[in-house]
């Protein structure tokens, strides 16, 4: 067995990635002087979202929700060997870092959804300003304290996930910033005198 890069994160996942992480972050800041942009941001990370829940059913191994959606139990263990430095290496994403990417995708959802309630009930404007057409002032200000407090829980979990990077590429030696951008990890592969290998031919 020899350790060789392989590719494990596809390009389209990759694009998704880094362009979900610039334009929340990029809405987040715009949020109360650039309403304009705010919303085409929010409108091309719908589209981004759609394509992820598209991605992982039909994408590549390890874009595949089945590939990485644990159970609750199995998150619990991964912690638990996390806290006790004896967790897992996965070639893809681990228990944690899968439901992670669920609990990011579900809030940034609603922090969408919350926020398009509140630009059809403020600005009467948007898809969904036939839902909220002449709601009260009471209620078009609770749709933008829930939009806020989903933004804020997003960015709440980012930071989670930022920390839970940093502490498994500590522990396995290994960049995953980097395997992010180039999409390539190291993987254990037999020695053999055949083609280059993928990730499909590797187990985790």
């Amino acid at each position: 067995m020899s350790m060789r890069p392989i590719k494990v994160w596809d390009l389209l996942l990759r694009i998704f990635h880094w362009s979900l992480v610039s334009l929340f972050l990029f809405a987040f800041i715009t949020e109360d002087d650039f309403l304009d942009l705010h919303v085409i941001a929010g409108y091309i990370i719908i589209g981004l979202i759609l394509f992820r829940l598209i991605w992982g059913v039909i994408g590549p191994r390890h874009a595949r929700f089945s590939n990485f959606v644990k159970s609750p139990s199995q998150v619990k263990s991964y912690l638990k060997d996390v806290l006790l430095f004896r967790a897992k290496r996965y070639l893809g994403h681990n228990p944690a870092g899968g439901a992670m990417v669920i609990a990011l995708l579900v809030s940034i959802v609603m922090t969408v959804f919350f926020g398009m309630l509140t630009y059809g009930a403020m600005e009467f404007s948007g898809p969904l300003v036939g839902m909220v057409s002449g709601v009260s002032d009471a209620l078009a200000e609770g749709f933008e304290e829930v939009h806020e407090f989903f933004a804020n829980f997003t960015l709440f979990l980012v930071g989670l996930h930022v920390i839970g990077v940093v502490v498994a590429s500590l522990q396995h030696r290994e960049n995953l910033v980097q395997s992010m951008i180039d999409g390539y990890k190291q993987a254990e592969i037999a020695e053999q005198k055949v083609q280059p290998v993928n990730s499909d031919e590797v187990m985790q």
